[in-house]
C-alpha cells in the first residue's frame, strides 16, 4: 500500500512498503511513460508555436493567424495576412516569439494568444493579449488589466504583442540526447541517511549501464534490458535475505524536459515460510491432479452468470401467449353476457294485452288477431254485466219475502231493471 505521495519536480511522488519471505524474489516496480525513449533523428523534439484571434464580434469566432516550427518554417492561413504579419525566425533560439503586425487595421482587433507546445515532454504554454484599435493617437497605451496586457494602437501603425519565454526547454538543441535521460537505484540499510546511500545502478537511454557493487555481477539484481523503450524501471531481487533489507529509492532524470521525480521502497525480510515434511510412506505417490487429499480442500462455489440476447422468436413467442390470454378471457366475458340475456327472457310474465302478429312465410303477407281478441273482451263484459243483474234481483226477490212486501215490489221490478242506470 502506498504510504504517501506528492507531485513535483525533484520531490518524493510515491512511498511503498513491501514485505517479502526469505529465500523468496521481491520485485520493486517503477514506471514512467514520460521517460519512454525515442531517439529525434531530425534534431527537432516537436516543438511549434502559433498565434490565434479570438474576435469581439458576436460569434466570437476562434482563427488561427500564424504558427512556426523550430525549424524556422513558417504558416500564415489568411491571405490578407501575407506580409503584413509575421514572427522572428529566431524565435526557436532566442525565445522571443512575439507576433509584428504592420499597418494594424480596424478588423485586427481582438484577444490573440500565443501557444507554445512541446509534443515530446507533453508541455503547454500560452499568453494572451488584447488588441484595441483607435483613431486618435491621444488614446494609444498600453496597460495590464488583472489578467493580460492590453494595447491600444493607432490605424495604420505597426505593433508587437510581447510572447517571450527563454527557458531551456524552449530554446536548447537536443545535442547529446542520450545523455540526458538517467535512472539510478540507491540503497539506504537500516539507520543510514538519505544522503549516504550506496548507489546499485546508473542506466543512461543510450544503452550505458553503470554498476556498483557486486550484486548485479552476480545476477542478484537487474534490471530489464528495455527499460527506455518500455518506461519499466523495476529492481528484481532474487534470494531475498535478512541483509537486503533496507530503503531503496528509483530516480527518474529527463534534464532536457526538466522532470525529477523519486519512488521509496521500504522492503522487508519476513521470516521463510515453514514447509510441512512429508513422511516417506509406501502408499503408491499420486501426481497432482490425482492425488486423493487434494479432494478435501473446500472450495468456494463460483457463480457464473451468462446474459443471452433475446432473439426475435422469443418475443413473438411471448406476443402470442398475452393475444391467447386476451382471447380466452373475451369469450368468457361474452358467455356469461348471452346466459344473462336468455335467462331475463324466460322470468317474463304473459301479458294479454300484448299484440301477436304472425308472418305468413309462403304470401310474405302478415295476418293479425287484434280484432277477435277485441270480440272476446266485449263478450267477457257482456256476460259479467248479466251475471251481476241477475244476481241483484234475486237480493231483491229474498229482501221482498222476508218484509212481506213482494207484490208491490215485485210488481215493479221489471221497471226498475229497464231504467237506463242499469246500464
Amino acid at each position: 500500500p502506498a504510504l504517501g505521495q506528492s507531485d513535483g519536480s525533484g520531490v518524493v511522488v510515491a512511498m511503498y512498503n513491501i514485505s517479502a519471505p526469505k529465500g523468496s524474489q521481491a520485485v520493486l516496480q517503477c514506471h514512467s511513460q514520460r521517460m519512454v525513449w525515442t531517439q529525434d533523428r531530425l534534431k527537432d523534439r516537436q516543438r511549434v508555436a502559433h498565434w490565434d484571434l479570438l474576435r469581439s464580434g458576436p460569434n466570437h469566432a476562434m482563427e488561427r493567424v500564424i504558427d512556426m516550427f523550430s525549424a524556422g518554417d513558417q504558416r500564415i492561413y489568411n491571405g490578407y495576412n501575407q506580409g503584413r504579419i509575421n514572427m522572428p525566425k529566431t524565435a526557436f533560439k532566442d525565445g522571443n516569439f512575439s507576433l509584428v503586425i504592420k499597418d494594424v487595421a480596424v478588423s485586427d482587433k481582438g484577444i490573440y494568444s500565443c501557444n507554445l507546445h512541446h509534443h515530446y515532454c507533453h508541455l503547454y504554454e500560452s499568453i494572451k493579449v488584447q488588441l484595441n484599435v483607435t483613431r486618435s493617437a491621444r488614446k494609444e497605451r498600453r496597460f495590464w488589466d488583472g489578467q493580460k496586457a492590453v494595447y491600444v494602437v493607432l490605424v495604420g501603425s505597426k505593433v508587437v504583442l510581447p510572447c517571450v519565454n527563454r527557458r531551456p526547454i524552449w530554446t536548447e538543441s537536443n545535442s547529446q540526447e542520450d545523455q540526458q535521460q538517467v535512472v539510478h537505484w540507491d540503497r539506504q540499510p537500516p539507520g543510514v541517511r538519505h544522503d549516504r546511500a550506496d548507489r546499485l545502478i546508473d542506466l543512461y537511454a543510450s544503452g550505458e549501464r553503470r554498476h556498483y557493487g557486486p550484486l548485479f555481477v552476480q545476477q542478484k539484481m537487474n534490471i530489464s534490458a528495455t527499460a527506455f523503450s518500455q518506461g519499466d524501471f523495476s529492481l528484481t531481487i532474487s534470494d531475498i535475505q535478512p541483509l537486503d533489507q533496507g530503503l531503496y529509492s528509483c530516480h527518474l532524470h529527463h534534464h532536457y524536459c526538466g522532470l525529477h521525480e523519486r519512488r521509496i521502497f521500504q522492503l522487508t525480510v519476513m521470516p521463510p515460510v515453514p514447509q510441512i515434511p512429508q513422511e516417506p510412506s509406501d502408499e503408491p505417490q499420486y501426481l497432482p491432479n490425482e492425488d486423493p487429499n487434494t479432494n478435501m480442500v473446500e472450495v468456494p462455489p463460483h457463480v457464473i452468470n451468462v446474459i443471452l440476447p433475446e432473439q426475435r422468436n422469443h418475443f413473438l413467442q411471448q406476443l402470442g401467449y398475452i393475444l391467447a390470454t386476451l382471447l380466452l378471457l373475451a369469450l368468457i366475458v361474452l358467455a356469461i353476457v348471452l346466459l344473462t340475456r336468455q335467462r331475463k327472457r324466460q322470468g317474463l310474465d304473459f301479458d294479454p294485452r300484448k299484440v301477436e302478429i304472425s308472418t305468413d312465410v309462403k304470401t310474405g303477407h302478415t295476418s293479425c288477431v287484434k280484432k277477435e281478441c277485441e270480440r272476446r273482451i266485449a263478450d267477457v263484459k257482456s256476460s259479467n254485466q248479466e251475471e251481476t243483474k241477475l244476481e241483484y234481483k234475486n237480493n231483491l226477490l229474498k229482501e221482498a219475502e222476508m218484509s212481506k212486501l213482494c207484490s208491490p215490489k215485485a210488481i215493479d221490478l221489471d221497471r226498475e231493471m229497464e231504467k237506463p242506470s242499469w246500464k
